[in-house]
């Protein structure tokens, strides 16, 4: 009975995933993982604090947090002619394991005293070395399971599923942080990946046979073989590489405010790990806000939108370095989150309507293995930038610096338009229509 009725609440485009054996046992699994990446969030960076030599938090800190994602891009460019010949469900099998035993050390090593900076930063290096190629055997494993006219739904669920991990997930760890520490909470996010494997492989199992044999072109390639030709697809849509552009500058950005935030939190505010968990629960709260609300942007240009997005997320970082107190950067944190949720629906949509859809699997691949290297050096920059400016002032030039991208890319966008307009296409008006995105 409760179960008719919840599907009779559910959207009629979710209702056929939720009748899906492999998809209803999965999805679970994959929000569990996401709810322990979001715990990781908080417990990482408290812990890179608490095992840091005086001195050296910052810098162990920007280490920890590069080491938690760096190596998956090295990763997707590196073991692409081995794991390109893998099925999606074995690649995301194989990242959960990784994830389980190495994130699992975390908390053992830690028990028995023996947990070094230099260790527990290999331990998370190791752990995220496949992960880039565990998200695409995600997306890749639903989309074999569902058919073509679900997909979009699955999607859809998945990319909630990561945004409300954001809420919870930090929620969560600053709450079991002052119980448990943080060293347990990664062992949490070890166990949910363990969870995610043995789930994978009773989906695998019910559906064996249903993943084909990669083509000889495509198990042959390498990742960086495959990047290279996204890219030179892109260079015959400029607009494309220029979306690239903004979001990897973007990301790079944003880098190193994720590593001065909890400083501010312990040096600046003298606060705990709670007032840390507040402040990434109050931004993904926005962002899955702002995220609903994507579809409803798409009635406006794409770019200007894009490029507000930009700017809207610097200015809400520069109150910090003006001093303001906790309730103020907290509602700036929140608005911040509503800003930037969106900003991932609409740079997929520019991508989408530029590219053949033959060529479309390419660009996006070449466009992952790109973003994957500008957040973790940008966090990586974040230690020594706080050793030399401070917290407060880290979080002000990353929001000063942000609005100056937007305003550098909107200069640009500009001066592209003005070009176009200047070289009209035979029969196709002033612009020939190219001017919107």
């Amino acid at each position: 009975m409760t179960s008719a009725l919840t599907t009779r609440l559910l959207p009629q485009a979710y209702r056929p995933l939720f009748a899906h054996a492999g998809f209803k046992r999965l999805l679970p699994a994959l929000a569990a993982s996401d709810i322990g990446d979001g715990m990781s969030v908080v417990a990482v960076a408290w812990l890179a604090i608490e095992i840091a030599p005086p001195g050296r938090s910052g810098l162990l800190l920007g280490a920890a947090l590069a080491a938690y994602a760096l190596p998956g891009a090295l990763g997707a460019l590196l073991f692409g002619r081995l794991l390109r010949r893998l099925p999606p469900g074995r690649l995301l099998a194989a990242d959960s394991r990784i994830r389980a035993v190495l994130l699992g050390c975390v908390p053992l090593a830690w028990a028995a005293g023996l947990l070094h900076p230099v260790l527990y930063v290999a331990l998370l290096a190791g752990s995220s070395v496949l992960h880039a190629w565990g998200n695409a055997g995600r997306y890749a494993l639903v989309s074999q399971l569902l058919a073509p006219d679900q997909r979009l739904a699955a999607n859809a669920l998945l990319s909630s599923s990561v945004s409300a991990s954001i809420v919870i997930g930090p929620a969560l760890a600053g709450f079991l942080a002052a119980v448990v520490g943080p060293a347990w909470l990664i062992g949490l996010d070890a166990l949910s990946f363990a969870v995610l494997a043995v789930q994978v492989g009773r989906v695998r199992a019910a559906s064996a046979g249903a993943d084909p044999e990669p083509g000889p072109a495509e198990g042959a390639a390498a990742g960086a073989e495959r990047s290279y030709e996204g890219l030179r697809l892109m260079r015959k849509q400029p607009e494309l590489l220029g979306v690239l552009a903004l979001t990897w500058f973007f990301n790079l950005l944003y880098g190193p405010a994720e590593v001065a935030l909890p400083l501010h939190v312990t040096d600046d505010l003298h606060a705990g790990a709670g007032l840390l968990g507040l402040y990434w629960a109050l931004f993904g709260a926005g962002a899955v806000l702002g995220g609903l609300a994507a579809g409803a942007l798409r009635r406006f240009p794409l770019w200007p939108v894009t490029l507000g997005i930009v700017a809207g997320w610097g200015l809400a970082l520069v109150p910090f370095g003006l001093g303001a107190s906790p309730p103020v950067t907290l509602a700036c944190f929140t608005l911040g989150g509503l800003v930037y949720g969106p900003f991932t629906a609409l740079s997929y949509t520019l991508f989408q309507e530029r590219t053949p859809a033959a060529s479309l699997t390419t660009v996006l691949a070449a466009r992952s293995a790109a973003l994957l290297t500008a957040g973790p050096v940008g966090t990586a920059l974040g230690g020594p930038l706080v050793a030399m400016m401070g917290p407060r002032g880290v979080l002000a030039a990353s929001g000063i610096a942000t609005v100056a991208l937007a305003c550098v890319g909107a200069a640009v966008r500009i001066a592209g338009t003005r070009r176009r307009c200047s070289r009209p296409v035979h029969g196709s008006g002033p612009c020939g229509g190219a001017a919107r995105p």
